[in-house]
């Protein structure tokens, strides 16, 4: 029990300005095409890493959709991370079934932050960076400590 209240103070990590500025940039994400989001992150994803495409469909339609629907999620209730701890802790598991190592959260980090990157333009700067960075550190952080039980 000691070590899931531990998970879950790492799940609270982001000040508010910090959530602000994810939400207000995910707002703007939002109005490009979800598909488009997508592929550019998957695409910088393989490109990086073609060892990982293997983890993933044939298809990667169904994938396009799961990434767009868990950000939206998330994003949403950032002021409330723990509501979301079955989530997150179920997602973390389905992703060790995956084959998905510690070391894989960095990869798919550098490509998310590459996609927000290139979609925001110039709203895009190293405040808006470090939230991001924080977000994405808070979560993947506790996806991996959570499967390192």
């Amino acid at each position: 029990m000691v070590y899931l209240v531990g998970v879950l103070n790492q799940m609270n990590m982001l000040t508010a300005k910090e959530i602000a500025l994810v939400k207000k940039s995910w707002l703007t994400i939002r109005k490009t095409d979800p598909l488009i989001i997508s592929n550019e992150f998957y695409g910088k994803l393989f490109y990086d890493n073609p060892e990982l495409r293997k983890m993933f469909p044939q298809s990667m339609e169904g994938q396009y959709g799961k990434l767009i629907d868990m950000l939206n999620t998330i994003i949403e209730r950032l002021e409330k991370l723990d509501d979301l701890k079955g989530d997150i802790f179920q997602m973390a598991n389905r992703h060790v079934n995956y084959g998905v190592m510690p070391e894989h959260y960095n990869m798919v980090g550098k490509a998310l932050l590459w996609t927000l990157q290139k979609n925001l333009g110039n709203e895009w700067n190293a405040e808006l960076r470090t939230a991001w960075v924080n977000c994405y550190a808070v979560l993947s952080g506790t996806m991996i400590a959570v499967t390192a039980r």
